[in-house]
Parts: C-alpha cells; structure tokens; sequence
C-alpha cells in the first residue's frame, strides 16, 4: 500500500440531501484519518472552518458546481464568498459547452477568473468532466487549465455519469507535466482503485470512500 494514501484523500460529501450531521461526521472522520481535506458544497463552508481551523485538515469547495454552465461572474463570486467562509481549496467546473463548441479562449478566461480570484488565498482545482469529452477535448481543457495558472485538474464532478479512469490520469498528467496537481475523482472506492490512480500519476483523490481506501476495504458508494 503506498504509504499515507488517507494524504491523498479529498474526504467528500456532495449530495444535495447531505444534512449538518452528516458533514459533520465526514469532518470528524478527516479529522481522525488526517485526510488532505473535506470537500464539501459552499453553504457548508463555513461550518467546516469552524470545526478544521485548528487541524491540518484543509476545506475544499466547488465553484459552478456541478454543471459549469453558471456565468464567469458567478464563479468569482462563489470563489471570493467561499474563501471569505473559509476554503483554502476551489474545485471549479469549467464551461463544457463552450470547449466543446471550441471557445479556447472563454474557456481560459473563465478559469482565469477564478484562479485571479482565489491567487494567494487558495488552490484552484480545475474540473474538466472528463466522461463529457473526447481525447483532444481532454487534453485541450487540460492545456488551458495551465495557461490560465490553476494548481490541479481534476476528472470529474461525479454527476455526469462517469468517473476518474487511469487512463484519462495517465492522459492529464502526460497534458500537463510534472507540475501541476491531478485529481481523480469519481468511482475511486477501494485501495487498488486509489494505489492506481496514484501509480498513474494523479496526486490527489476525490472519494467519498476514504475510509475504507485507508483500511484496505472496498466502499460502497461512488463519489
């Protein structure tokens, strides 16, 4: 097992029917297990904040969430509200349509946007929905994530109707070098899965099964 895989983990809860008592309970167990993360929607940032400030438990967010088709405005506003309430980590949905309509350069300043507005207070993950894409989209959204300046690309919101493969990892990594952060997210229930996302070159996972990544087991639910 690589060694401090729970460092990996983003510890995730992103349904709409998630309740206080459940955030708080992914929040007590990144506490325990010392995940990278939770990662939670905005109107439970500040709750997070409140209960991570004085652990090493960083709190993540998502940003036009989980369509991307919200205007740039809005995703600044979401950023700049979400680090007031606390999040040090953005995970931001890119605009599908328009990169598939080949606007590169909204796609750019759209991301653009967001990492201005997180510079300095957070990192910028960029969610590119890989289910939704094909091979050069991939790895065109991957490219403009870098010019634009974002610190992470990730694979997927988990509400498309596919996840992290190792082959789209293998894929983003070879897009953007060594150093940029790649998430894989969706789908990663167990260690294996987890151990070969990492072996593929993903530095980060996005589960909302970290626990039983952690313990070796297999979890039951997919994001």
């Amino acid at each position: 097992m690589i060694k401090d895989i729970a460092k990996y983990i983003d510890h995730t809860l992103l349904k709409p029917d998630a309740t206080k008592e459940s955030i708080l309970e992914i929040v007590n167990e990144a506490k325990q297990y010392e995940f990278a993360s939770v990662c939670v929607n905005p109107h439970w940032v500040s709750l997070c904040y409140s209960e991570l400030k004085d652990t090493p438990v960083k709190v993540c967010t998502v940003i036009g969430f989980p369509l991307g088709a919200t205007s740039t405005a809005t995703k600044v506003f979401e950023t700049k509200q979400a680090i007031v309430d606390g999040a040090t980590e953005v995970d931001m949905v890119i605009n599908i349509g328009e990169l598939k309509s080949n606007n590169d350069e909204f796609v750019k300043q759209d991301i653009q946007a967001v990492v201005d507005a997180a510079k300095g207070q957070a990192l910028t993950k960029v969610i590119i929905e890989t289910s939704l894409l094909t091979e050069d989209e991939k790895v065109r959204a991957c490219k403009l994530a870098k010019e634009a300046g974002a610190d992470f690309v990730k694979t997927s919101t988990g509400f498309s109707g596919g996840g992290a493969t190792v082959e789209d990892i293998a894929l983003m990594r070879k897009t953007v070098g060594p150093e940029m952060g790649v998430k894989a997210s969706g789908g990663v229930r167990g260690v294996e899965s987890a151990e070969a996302m990492i072996n593929a070159g993903a530095t980060r996972i996005g589960a909302s099964s970290g626990i039983a990544i952690v313990n070796g087991s297999q979890g039951s639910s997919d994001y």
